[in-house]
């Protein structure tokens, strides 16, 4: 690695605990957006939120393709909710923020003002030089959301890091989706995955990864990137 890297991070369940809470209140919305929206049964609603999701990263790419709907009202009206009220978090993450050598990025398929307010709540929001929230990642006029490869090769462009393997001595993706990491790896991202439940035996620290190709290690908690950081140097 560089001396200094450029450090992307996801956002849900990378930085927080999005599945504690916040998911739950998400997909709720959403599936109330989409039964409202197309008039349709609430399984019938939740079933395509979630096959959207499958198929394009976010449910909001399949219902502006196929249904035409108002992306910023879909993203308004989907996170209005009280968002600090279930933001789970550990603690201690704003030392992250100084301790982690290199310029943070976040990368999110989340929308901006939620993105904001959670990294308020969770005191990183002033250690991150730029934020690219689902708004931001369209090319030619299309939502290319991740795991795009095309974005994600735009996005190094945009941020002036070289592809290829020059650029994973350079940019890292920290994220929990292993799509994510998978298509980071082929735009030329170096890549960590976040798996809390599973990150080395008797609780040991960040470690290799041999078993996936375009993964080049994995921790439990970002916590564990300032010394896997040393590592990798």
């Amino acid at each position: 690695m560089a001396a200094r890297p450029v450090w992307f991070f996801d956002l849900d369940n990378t930085l927080h605990d999005a599945s504690n809470a916040i998911f739950a209140a998400i997909d709720r919305r959403m599936t109330d957006y989409v039964q409202e929206r197309l008039a349709i049964g609430r399984p019938q609603a939740d079933h395509l939120r979630r096959e959207y999701w499958l198929r394009y990263g976010a449910t909001l790419i399949g219902l502006v393709r196929h249904h035409g709907v108002d992306a910023d009202h879909f993203l308004r009206q989907t996170h209005d909710f009280d968002i600090p009220a279930l933001l789970s978090a550990e603690r201690g993450l704003r030392g992250l923020g100084r301790a982690l050598p290199g310029r943070k990025v976040l990368l999110t398929n989340s929308p901006l003002a939620y993105a904001d307010e959670v990294l308020r709540g969770i005191g990183m929001r002033r250690h991150f030089a730029r934020r690219y929230a689902i708004e931001q990642q369209r090319l030619h006029g299309q939502w290319r959301p991740k795991p795009s490869v095309r974005m994600l090769r735009a996005l190094l462009v945009r941020e002036r890091l070289p592809a290829g393997r020059t650029g994973r001595r350079r940019a890292v993706l920290v994220d929990d989706n292993r799509e994510n990491l998978r298509a980071a790896h082929r735009a030329g991202f170096a890549t960590v995955l976040v798996q809390r439940e599973a990150a080395g035996a008797g609780g040991a620290g960040p470690r290799r990864v041999r078993a996936a190709h375009y993964l080049h290690a994995r921790v439990r908690s970002v916590r564990q990137l300032p010394a896997l950081a040393a590592r990798l140097r």
